[in-house]
């Protein structure tokens, strides 16, 4: 019997989306620190929000942003592997 070519492939490139992804989570996490230090001098900006609510939303911010960027950026494509694996 013959065995298949053995198949080479090239060292896969990050995503596109996972970097987006990335970039877009390290970033909202800036900003919510630059927001959490503003409102920390003056907590009447988010006293109407009750403690529980604040404590799921601030989290969300930057977990939503990264998955829209994931969502938004482009599939990196791989034309080194064979058509039933792109």
């Amino acid at each position: 019997m013959h065995a298949d070519p053995q198949v080479t492939y090239s060292k896969p490139p990050v995503e596109t989306k996972v970097k987006a992804m990335g970039l877009a989570s390290y970033l909202a996490g800036v900003a919510g620190m630059a927001v959490l230090q503003a409102v920390s001098a003056d907590a009447s900006m988010i006293a109407f929000l009750p403690d529980w609510v604040e404590a799921i939303t601030l989290p969300l911010v930057p977990t939503a942003l990264a998955a829209l960027a994931g969502f938004k950026a482009r599939h990196t494509p791989r034309p080194d592997l064979p058509d039933s694996q792109r």
